[in-house]
């Protein structure tokens, strides 16, 4: 091949497009970061080729030392970054500077809203890295030749940055990528010595190779080494100052934001690991897709392993960024043989621990609210996927309660506890499908009436988690929507059973009318101001949780609840009262509908609902 060979155009997958033209208009007031995005996947590049190597050394070819250099020539105005990595072929060019193939793309772009504060900070989520570029240059261009292939199976990539690139063959002699940047004129300050030499030591000191810089418009200029070169995570915690945990963060992440926390710790004995973990202040845009990628950069004695590597945290821990550098694992080891290593599930229990112990630092101060409302929902999947550590997750929750009036999920279940009363035994709670029905649910009313408070819980995941959290502080967890609802003793109090004795005709009567919908009909002790309300039976699940487990595709069986009634109300009195059985099962149905309806039920027959509420108003309009 040749490097005269025609061009060939394409074009930008739609949403690069579209990503194109947002991130330079929300991160031109942060233009610098490009250079750290650049060196970063320098840095990657080099990390895997020595990955690689360890099973194929050929492909160190005649350059085993590894660095990358930051040439600049400011009469040109270009400013170029080198790296000897692994490099590319021309498909894999094509394929990660053409498109973007991260799923929930479209879903990102639609949250742009304009605002460049906060586009920033999405973007920045999204991870932009190398298409950072073109915040400061109106063309780049790419030469890239992957390692083990011909010399003459070079490629060059080059584009404005607008609709369009082209991609032609090229004789290149060494391997990995450089990455040419032709300056926009107002942009000169990145093609100066001392503004590079400043910025690559902020953002890219951690960095576990070298950073040469040169200038090229010097004939007799050599390449100046500006990073200390040492893996940062390798460094004593005392060397590292806060500023360089936060930029290597950045690195690892390509979040544009500081992270919330951070743990850097050396284990030594039987097993000889060093982790560095960070909390983010921000939960990226695709948290809730389960099947992407996640988990920490492992490193073995220094050798770059792999990313994501999912095995050293469970999965409602997926936010977690971080580094695992371990001594004992062997340098060839896989995802399959990491999977069987007996040693790792000792390092996972380990990490997680550690994850959950920053946390419970971070929760003693202000900042926990914030980790909360980004992160709180993927936490509570701990009870579900992680019961050896339900202790320390129960004391990481936050709920709203009927104390508060702004729906707030910032009260812990220590605080509950240490305001209830002496003689409460239990834990109050009550699942809805929303903020404002739980609130308004009538199975709060006897509570309400006797200052009992309730946890509110209406997080779609809440009703799962409850499955698996029962008790607190030696506490038993109960929901006031299920089974008879048991409070603290009250004087004069009468039982279920004396209750429904007392108007066991009325009770007999509805439950024969409404049979094919209720399991049973009792006299509520919940009610004070509603007629009636439903309760599932203690064995039964719960109408959030057959909605979770209906819409994930579960054969549920049916389950009827039970119709409790306040006998105490006019609509029910006017129910004892009705001698007509057409009128008497109209009634019964429309309290029956009123109770379901109040819980956010959705009637399995509307229709009949409108007309039974349409004649009744009929009746009063003509009486």
């Amino acid at each position: 091949m040749s490097e005269t060979a025609t061009p060939e155009t394409m074009g930008f997958q739609t949403e690069v497009r579209q990503l194109l033209q947002l991130m330079i208009h929300s991160l031109y007031s942060n233009k610098e970061i490009f250079l750290r995005e650049l060196i970063s996947n320098a840095s990657d590049a080099a990390d895997k080729l020595r990955f690689e190597s360890l099973e194929n050394a050929e492909l160190l070819e005649d350059q085993p030392e590894l660095a990358i250099r930051v040439e600049f020539d400011a009469k040109k105005g270009v400013l170029t970054v080198v790296d000897n990595g692994i490099g590319m072929s021309r498909d894999e060019l094509i394929d990660n500077l053409g498109t973007i193939a991260k799923s929930g793309t479209s879903e990102f772009l639609q949250q742009m809203t304009g605002d460049e504060k906060q586009d920033t900070q999405l973007i920045g989520q999204f991870g932009v890295g190398f298409y950072s570029a073109f915040i400061v240059a109106d063309k780049v261009v790419v030469e890239s030749r992957r390692a083990g292939l011909q010399a003459s199976e070079g490629v060059r990539w080059e584009s404005a940055g607008e609709g369009e690139f082209t991609v032609s063959p090229l004789d290149k002699s060494d391997r990995g990528t450089t990455v040419s940047l032709h300056l926009k004129d107002s942009e000169s300050e990145f093609a100066d010595s001392y503004r590079l030499e400043a910025l690559i030591k902020k953002y890219s000191d951690h960095i576990g190779f070298p950073v040469m810089l040169l200038d090229r418009a010097e004939a007799d200029a050599e390449a100046k080494n500006v990073n200390s070169a040492t893996a940062l995570w390798t460094r004593p915690r005392a060397d590292v100052t806060g500023d360089e945990y936060k930029e290597f963060y950045k690195h690892l992440s390509h979040d544009f934001a500081d992270p919330m926390s951070w743990s850097h710790n050396r284990v030594e004995g039987k097993r000889e690991y060093t982790s560095l973990l960070y909390i983010p202040a921000n939960a990226p845009f695709d948290l809730w897709n389960r099947d992407v990628p996640r988990g920490l950069k492992l490193y073995v004695q220094r050798v770059f392993i792999m990313d994501d590597a999912e095995q050293f945290l469970p999965l409602y821990l997926r936010f977690v960024k971080g580094v695992v550098d371990s001594s004992d694992l062997p340098l060839n080891v896989s995802r399959e043989l990491l999977q069987r290593n007996s040693d790792l599930d000792a390092m996972r229990g380990a990490l997680t621990r550690r994850v959950l112990d920053m946390l419970h630092k971070l929760a003693s101060g202000d900042e926990y609210q914030k980790f909360w409302d980004q992160f709180g929902q993927v936490l509570k999947e701990g009870f579900v996927e992680d019961s050896s550590n339900a202790e320390k997750l129960a004391k990481l929750m936050r709920f709203s309660t009927t104390q508060g009036d702004s729906g707030a999920q910032d009260q812990s279940l220590a605080a509950y506890v240490s305001r209830a009363a002496d003689d409460q035994d239990k834990i109050y709670y009550l699942l809805a499908d929303s903020y404002a029905a739980a609130k308004s649910s009538p199975h709060l009313e006897q509570l309400h009436q006797r200052n009992i408070e309730v946890i509110l819980m209406y997080d779609h995941i809440d009703a799962w988690m409850m499955e698996h959290l029962k008790e607190f502080d030696g506490k038993e967890l109960l929901d006031v929507s299920r089974g008879q609802l048991s409070l603290p003793d009250a004087d004069g109090e009468i039982t279920q059973s004396a209750m429904n004795d007392e108007n066991k005709p009325l009770l007999k009567k509805m439950h024969r009318t409404l049979n094919e919908r209720v399991e049973a009909v009792n006299v509520s002790q919940r009610l004070v101001d509603s007629a009636a309300c439903v309760v599932a039976a203690e064995q039964d699940l719960t109408p959030q949780l057959r909605k979770m487990l209906e819409a994930a595709g579960q054969d549920i069986p049916a389950s009827k609840p039970i119709l409790e009634i306040n006998i105490e109300h006019p609509l029910v009195k006017r129910l004892s009262g009705e001698t007509e059985d057409q009128r008497f099962e109209a009634l019964s149905n429309i309290i029956m509908d009123h109770a379901l309806l109040a819980e956010g039920t959705a009637l399995a027959d509307p229709a009949s609902y409108v007309q039974r509420m349409n004649n009744l108003l009929l009746e009063i309009d003509a009486s």
